[in-house]
C-alpha cells in the first residue's frame, strides 16, 4: 500500500506510515493577549497625542492639550472597541466555521469497509466509494484554508487508489468494471493532487508566518522547519510539481535568512563587546550557510560581499593589535 502523511497530533510533527492519529484539536487564530494588546494602543495612544500636541502647539492654539487628549482617548476607546467586538466576533466567526467543517466531515461518514472490499470490488459498491469521496472533497473545499480537512479527503484518496491498484490487477480484460476503475482512477487521481497540495500550502504558509512572530531563534527554526517537512512530505508523492520545488526553495532560503541573520547579529553584539575573534568564528559561520545555498540572488550577493568586508576588518584589526603588542 502507497504510505502517506500522517500527522502525530501530541508532536505537531508528520510521518510517514498507517494513518492514525487523535482527533484534532481546533486550532485557535492567533490572539494577541489583552496586556500586550493594551500596551501597544497606549503607546500609540501617547504617540499621537505629542504629534498632534506638536502640530497645534507650531500653529500657536491656545489649548492644544485638549484637541490632543480627545484624539488620543478616541483612539483608546476605538482599540477596545475593535478588539472586544469586531475581532471577538470574528474569531468566534472564525471557530464556528471550523467545527462546521467537522461537523460536515462526520455526516458524510464513508460506509464501506475497505478491507472487506478488498477481494472483488462491484460495480455499485465502487460507485458509491467515488461518490463518497466526491462528497467528503465538496465539503472539505467549503473552507478552503482549514487544512485538516484536505489532509482527511487526501488520506481517503490514497486509500481508494491503493485498492483501485489492486482491483486493476485481478480485473479481467472484458469485465465492465475495468472501465468503472479506470474512471474512479482518473476523478479521484485529481482530487488526491488538489487535496494534498492545499493541505501542504495551507499548512506551510501557517507555520511560516507563526515561524516570523516568534521571538527565539530556535523557536524560529523549529517551526519552519515543519513547514518544510510538510512540503518534503507532499514532494514524496509529486517530486517534479513545480509549485513545491519553488515552495521549498523559498522556505529553505527563509530557513537559511534566519541562522544568517542571528550569525550577523551575535558577531556584531560581540565586536561591540570587543570579541573580535568571536565575532570573526560568527561571521564565518555566516558565510556558510550562504555558500551552502546553491540559489544565488543579488541580494544574498549584498549580504556576502558585507559579510567578507567585515571579516577583512576584523583580521586587520587583529594584525594591527599584533603588530602593537610586539
Amino acid at each position: 500500500m502507497t504510505r502517506r502523511p500522517t500527522r502525530n497530533y501530541q508532536t505537531d510533527t508528520y510521518s510517514k506510515g498507517k494513518i492514525g492519529y487523535a482527533p484534532y484539536k481546533h486550532r485557535r487564530p492567533f490572539w494577541l493577549p489583552a496586556t500586550n494588546y493594551y500596551i501597544l494602543t497606549a503607546a500609540a495612544a501617547i504617540a499621537l497625542f505629542f504629534i498632534i500636541w506638536g502640530i497645534l502647539f507650531d500653529a500657536e492654539e491656545d489649548t492644544p492639550w485638549i484637541a490632543s487628549g480627545i484624539a488620543a482617548s478616541g483612539v483608546l476607546a476605538s482599540a477596545v472597541v475593535l478588539r472586544e467586538i469586531v475581532l471577538r466576533r470574528a474569531q468566534k466567526r472564525y471557530l464556528l466555521t471550523q467545527r462546521r467543517l467537522d461537523e460536515n466531515l462526520k455526516s458524510i461518514s464513508l460506509q464501506t469497509d475497505v478491507n472487506a472490499v478488498y477481494n472483488k470490488l462491484s460495480l455499485e459498491k465502487h460507485a458509491f466509494i467515488v461518490k463518497e469521496i466526491q462528497q467528503k472533497s465538496d465539503a472539505a473545499r467549503v473552507l478552503g484554508k482549514v487544512s485538516e480537512g484536505h489532509l482527511e479527503v487526501f488520506e481517503m484518496c490514497n486509500d481508494y487508489l491503493s485498492l483501485n491498484k489492486q482491483q486493476m490487477e485481478t480485473v479481467g480484460v472484458g469485465s465492465p468494471r475495468l472501465a468503472a476503475l479506470r474512471r474512479g482512477k482518473e476523478i479521484v487521481q485529481k482530487l488526491h493532487y488538489f487535496h494534498l497540495m492545499s493541505w501542504a500550502q495551507n499548512e506551510s504558509r501557517y507555520l511560516t508566518q507563526e515561524s516570523k512572530i516568534r521571538v527565539k531563534i530556535s523557536d524560529k527554526l523549529e517551526v519552519a522547519q515543519r513547514a518544510l517537512t510538510i512540503l518534503n512530505s507532499a514532494s514524496e508523492f509529486y517530486p517534479n510539481d513545480r509549485r513545491l520545488i519553488e515552495s521549498e526553495q523559498a522556505l529553505k532560503e527563509f530557513l537559511t535568512s534566519i541562522k544568517v541573520s542571528h550569525l550577523i547579529e551575535q558577531a556584531e553584539r560581540a565586536v561591540f563587546k570587543g570579541n573580535n575573534k568571536r565575532a570573526l568564528n560568527h561571521y564565518q559561520d555566516a558565510l556558510f550557510f550562504l555558500a551552502r545555498e546553491n540559489n544565488q540572488n543579488e541580494q544574498r550577493q549584498l549580504i556576502t560581499e558585507k559579510i567578507n568586508a567585515e571579516i577583512v576588518k576584523l583580521r586587520q584589526i587583529s594584525i594591527k593589535t599584533i603588530d602593537k603588542n610586539e
